[in-house]
């Protein structure tokens, strides 16, 4: 039986939970003992959708409102890169089948053509950069 790959979709709406886990040893940036957040996609996709039009904001500041919001030091950097990736699929998955481009979530609002995550990207970035130009941001 062939293995038949996830869409992005089934990726964004996976059921698991969000979770606040102590390190207990450095992780990236987070020292051991601390508190981390860990997101779902739904989360991510919930706090991008908040960015207003014409504004960037970073994962690094994504990681910390989150972490705030939820009572925590800080906010997984792995699963906040890979969560990021998964909303920016699903959200091209859904304009390429056919959704408004008002309706999907703006992700360009989080990733720049410069950035590690518009790399990985399936689709390339001249989505990216066509939706930053159309909401006066840069690259």
């Amino acid at each position: 039986m062939a293995y038949k790959r996830k869409t992005w979709q089934e990726k964004m709406h996976n059921n698991h939970p969000e979770k606040i886990e102590v390190v207990d040893k450095q992780f990236a940036d987070i020292p051991a003992g601390a508190s981390m957040y860990i997101a779902t996609p739904e989360i991510v996709d919930a706090y991008i959708r908040h960015i207003p039009a014409g504004t960037h904001t970073s994962l690094q500041q994504m990681r910390k409102d989150l972490a705030a919001e939820h009572n925590a030091e800080y906010s997984c950097p792995v699963t906040s890169g890979i969560f990021l990736r998964i909303v920016a699929e699903a959200a091209y998955e859904e304009y390429i089948a056919g959704k408004p481009i008002k309706k999907i979530t703006p992700f360009w609002r989080m990733i720049d053509s410069k950035s590690p995550a518009a790399k990985k990207l399936t689709f390339g970035t001249g989505f990216v950069k066509e939706q930053r130009a159309k909401e006066g941001l840069l690259f």
